[in-house]
Parts: structure tokens; sequence; C-alpha cells
């Protein structure tokens, strides 16, 4: 037990180091997800929306496939998710509302590892069928990051103008009573955009000192579209303020029966998953890591710390009486001379290799191999030494027959006695 405390302490801080990692990663839980996913759980993530709304009695759900087949019933809820062909119609606008140091890096979604490769933006398939969605009856949540037009806004009539970076979080009021303010009188969020909003549309929300429009639902053929210019709202820090989770029940509430879903797919979330992405997700990973670690500690642990140990007794007893019983029966049988043999024949290969040659050459070839090599004396004694072994018939002639093989075999590695060159050579 004693020669094995080190591996314990080596085992103990492993998995303490383990176990730290477990802790900050639970800690850290819904931090792959992308900005404003109902999976992601920071500051900046929807999961809070989609919690509050599951947990008042709102059917919701979260979609993971694209927009190209989508019901009639449900209403979508795109939160920060880019469309194809997004321009900016007045850069300047833009660059005068930004502040100088920032650049326009605030006009595109920021990613989360990986997902700025696997998000996709919305294409037009996939607007056109949630165009046609919405002009059928249907309903649509609208949350656009930055100030951006895009095709959807278009087909909306609905104008983004950016909204000045260096002011403070806003105060924003419904500007008239309306079923989607119901139990609102202020909300707090920071803007990105103002809508400017075409006939027969209702604004929701507007700016309590500017007096632009922030929120409004936007009629389209028989349905309606609910567009936000402010993403924040929509994020975990944001509910706690004000009335800012009021109003997202009451509006989900006006817009319709639901189901309400979430898409995801635009978020990098996919119902077809790898088995990479599988364990990614749910952490096997950890178990296969865990597995190894079992594998390495179970290999280290065979080997041993400390002073070699006597073998046990019975070992030592069992392996005396074998080799006692082995020489009873070569002396009985008389078999000094096959022994003698093999005791040469081992000889002769172990010189065979630091002659150069295959172990299986004759004695003969390897003497003529050690010459060449400088070693004469090694020549000289394995002939001697074969040519002793066809004359032992004794126990006293086997004996001082292997005295001599082992001392030759101990001049094997004196250095200086003579040169090293491969066979043939001069």
């Amino acid at each position: 037990m004693r020669d094995r405390f080190p591996l314990l302490v080596v085992g103990g801080l492993v998995l303490t180091v383990v176990l730290g990692s477990f802790l900050v990663k639970s800690a850290r839980r819904g931090e792959f997800a992308d900005t404003l996913s109902t999976f992601r759980a920071q500051e900046d993530g929807a999961r809070a929306l989609f919690l509050l709304a599951q947990e008042s009695g709102l059917p919701v759900a979260r979609r993971m496939a694209d927009l190209r087949l989508v019901s009639g019933q449900a209403t979508q809820v795109l939160l920060a998710v880019e469309v194809d062909g997004a321009y900016e119609e007045d850069p300047d606008q833009t660059r005068l509302a930004a502040e100088p140091d920032a650049g326009l890096e605030d006009e595109n979604v920021p990613r989360t590892g990986f997902n700025a490769f696997r998000a996709a933006a919305l294409d037009e398939d996939e607007h056109e069928k949630l165009l046609e969605l919405v002009r059928g009856g249907g309903t649509l949540v609208y949350v656009p990051w930055g100030s951006r037009e895009n095709p959807l806004l278009d087909a909306l009539s609905v104008k983004l103008v950016k909204a000045d970076t260096t002011l403070p979080m806003r105060t924003l009021v419904p500007p008239m009573p309306t079923p989607y303010t119901l139990g609102v009188e202020r909300v707090e969020a920071k803007v990105q955009a103002y809508l400017q909003l075409p006939e027969g549309a209702v604004p929701v929300l507007e700016d309590e000192r500017l007096g632009q429009v922030v929120a409004a639902v936007v009629p389209h053929g028989q349905g309606r579209v609910l567009v936000v210019g402010a993403p924040e709202l929509a994020m975990n820090r944001a509910l706690a303020r004000a009335d800012n989770a009021q109003f997202w029940l009451s509006t989900l509430a006006a817009l319709g029966p639901g189901p309400y879903e979430f898409d995801e797919f635009h978020h990098g979330f996919t119902n077809e998953r790898s088995v990479v992405d599988f364990a990614r997700r749910y952490g096997l990973h950890f178990a296969v890591a865990q597995l190894l670690l079992g594998v390495v500690l179970w290999s280290v642990s065979l080997r041993r710390f400390g002073r070699p140990r006597p073998p046990p007794e019975s070992a030592r007893v069992g392996a005396t009486d074998a080799l006692f019983a082995m020489g009873r029966l070569y002396r009985e049988g008389r078999h000094q001379g096959f022994a003698a043999g093999l005791i040469a024949r081992g000889l002769t290969q172990e010189l065979a290799l630091h002659a150069g040659l295959p172990p299986h050459a004759p004695a003969a070839t390897v003497a003529d191999g050690l010459r060449e090599r400088g070693r004469a004396d090694l020549a000289q004694g394995l002939k001697a030494v074969n040519a002793q072994a066809d004359t032992v018939a004794s126990d006293n002639d086997l004996q001082q027959f292997a005295a001599v093989a082992a001392r030759l075999r101990q001049r094997l590695h004196t250095a200086g006695t003579g040169r090293r060159s491969t066979p043939g050579t001069t």
C-alpha cells in the first residue's frame, strides 16, 4: 500500500481537476448556443422568454427545421435571424448614429463558437413561404438585429432608422391602448432601430421622449407581423425590467392562440445531428474521457513504486525445486552434452548479432564475422567453446564449460579491443 501512495495522490489530483471542470461546465450551461437563442442561458440569450411563455401556459416549441414547410396555425418567432439579401440603404445614417470607434459591427449578429459557420440566414424560398403564410391569415414575430433593410421588411413596407448608440437605455411606452400592451405602462430596453411604418400599421411601443416607433404590428394580406426594433427586449437580462415580461405575454396572447414556434434552425440547431454533435450537446465526450482515464490509471496501477520486493516464499521454493528437478533429469539421463550444446548455441546467437549476422548463422561464419570486425579474441573463443562442447561428459565438465562460456560473453562488451566495421569492409 505504501508503494502505491504516489499513485493515489496523482489519482486524487486528477479526480479533483475533473470534478472542478464539471462544476465550471455546469455553471456555464447554455453558453454554447447563439445570441438570442432559446437554448442560451447567458444574458444575451432568450431562454428566459421561452420559459416565461411556457410557464404562463402559452403553447411554445422550438423549431429546428427550415421554414420551407410551415403550418398555417403556428406563429413563427424569429429572434435576430439574418435574411439573405440584407443591405444598408443609407450607410451615412448608420455611420453617424454609431459610436466613432465602434465601426459597424453592431449590424452583424454576434455568433458564438462554431455557430458562425453553422447558423444559416433566411433564404429567398423561406421568406417567401413566410409571407405566403402571413397573407393567408398567419402571424409572425420578427425581431431584426441592427438597422439594415432586407427583402422581408421590404415586402412589409417597413423601413429601419438606425438609433443613436450613444443614447442610454430607452423608456418605451404604448402610444395608444391596444391588446398587445394590456397591463403595460412602460418598457425599458436598448434600441437598435426605429421603424417607419406603412399605412394601416398599429404602433405598439414608441420612445417616450423621441416619439419614434420601436415596435408595431404590420398587416400583410389576411395576417399580421409584429416587428420589434429592440432585440435586447427579448434577452434574458431585460425581462426583469419594468413591464418587459408583461409586454411579451400580452403581445403573444393577442397575436393568436399559438402554438408559438421559436426558430432555432437559423441559430445553428437542426434535427439532423451527427454522433459528434450529440456527444457535444449531452456531454458524452466526458464519459469517454472518463473511461480512457480509468484505463490509463488501471495500466499505471500495474506498475510498482519503491524498492524491489523479494518473491513470495512459495515462488522461491517452487523455482528451486523445479531447478533441482531439471538438473536431476539431466544427470540421470546423461544429457550433459545436450546442455553444453544449448549453451554453445545461445552464445553463438548472441555473438552473431554483434557480428552483424542473423541469429541462425553457423559458428564458423560468426567467427569470421567477428574477426572482420576486429574481435579475433571472440572468434577464437567461440571456436574453442564449440569444440569443447563435444567433449562434455560429466557434471564437472558441464560446470567448467558454462564458466568458460560466461567469461567469453562478458568479454563481448569490453571496449577498445577492436574496430567497428561491417562484414566485408576494410
